[in-house]
């Protein structure tokens, strides 16, 4: 029995370890540059229309010094780790009812998963 659910938790494993080599930075990067460039920068400190997306893995919602939240990101509590970023990019308006931002959403998960791995080199 035990032997079973090691090689349950093994398969399991591999089938993460698959899922993340499968993440493409550069596939991410192009599509930053095309989905969400246009109002955020990843340079540290510079923000744009959007708030700067420079270290935004794990970060708590409305927490770029200089940029002008919504009371909805504020009062989230969100902290943007990869499944809240998921979720947020897949349609922003039903996670932070009230954000300022306007992008309609992301609805290709290998294309979020892409920009999320991008988004994760930034620090």
């Amino acid at each position: 029995m035990l032997g079973r659910y090691l090689s349950v938790a093994m398969l399991a494993a591999l089938a993460l370890t698959r899922s993340a080599c499968a993440q493409d930075t550069g596939d991410g990067r192009r599509v930053f540059q095309t989905n969400c460039s246009i109002c955020h920068t990843v340079q540290p400190g510079r923000n744009l229309v959007g708030p700067t997306l420079f270290g935004v893995v794990n970060r708590h919602s409305g927490r770029v010094p200089g940029f002008h939240y919504s009371t909805a990101n504020l009062q989230s509590g969100l902290t943007w780790d990869p499944a809240t970023l998921d979720r947020y990019l897949t349609a922003p308006q039903h996670v932070v009812p009230g954000t300022f931002m306007t992008f309609p959403g992301l609805p290709d998960s290998a294309k979020r998963s892409d920009l999320i791995a991008y988004l994760e080199t930034l620090h």
